[in-house]
């Protein structure tokens, strides 16, 4: 295993705690194996079967749904260290309901569900950060129903802008995605991410220039 590897798979919330030479021993153990998928590269249609375990070590992928109207919602983003669908893994239904897309050039690592069962019965850690990460998914699927669902534009857009300063330490956020992934991770159209910017750049609340949005009234992002 390549140092590189190595360090992919320490940001992987299955291995959390680990060491280096604890991550080589459970996953040379269990086998694995890499693969590889272009930009555009479709991982995976919805109604697709689960049929691996996957853990991205470069790139990034994207999760979609699809509605009957062909309109779409951004789920989730993949990136280095990410299990592709860990609860569909051994579901008794191991059906997709998302495609999934590479976004730029990807490397997975990929294990048989059998060897994952393998490494959570033989390491107490790897165990306890796989019912973790069950668990983590859980709530983060009851806060994104929330958001998406419960929340007008306004209070999305605000939301996320609030969010993204915090992150990054400053009023002055920039933008790492397009309007259009942005609305669909809203699930709202991207005229109405447009007009509700519009908006509030009109009342003084924000300033846009591009991908650099300035917060100028913070206490008005409610």
């Amino acid at each position: 295993m390549t140092p590189e590897l190595t360090a992919a798979l320490k940001q992987c919330q299955l291995f959390r705690d680990m060491t280096e030479s604890d991550i080589t021993r459970v996953t040379t153990a269990a086998g694995y194996r890499m693969q590889s998928f272009a930009r555009r590269d479709i991982y995976c249609v919805s109604g697709d079967h689960c049929r691996h375990v996957d853990i991205v070590v470069s790139g990034e992928l994207v999760a979609r749904m699809t509605g009957l109207s062909g309109r779409q919602v951004e789920v989730i983003s993949l990136r280095c260290g990410d299990i592709i669908a860990p609860c569909f893994i051994y579901a008794s239904d191991k059906r997709l309901p998302i495609d999934i897309e590479a976004q730029t050039d990807t490397i997975i690592l990929r294990m048989q569900p059998s060897a994952l069962q393998q490494m959570v019965d033989a390491d107490a850690c790897v165990r306890r950060n796989f019912i973790r990460c069950l668990s983590d998914i859980g709530s983060y699927l009851a806060s994104k129903i929330g958001f998406l669902s419960l929340l007008t534009v306004r209070e999305k857009v605000a939301g996320y802008l609030r969010s993204e300063a915090a992150l990054q330490k400053s009023l002055h956020v920039r933008l790492d995605t397009s309007r259009q992934r942005l609305a669909d991770s809203f699930a709202i159209q991207k005229f109405s991410l447009l007009r509700c910017l519009a908006e509030m750049e009109q009342q003084g609340i924000i300033k846009v220039d591009g991908k650099e949005i300035t917060i100028l009234a913070p206490e008005r992002l409610r």
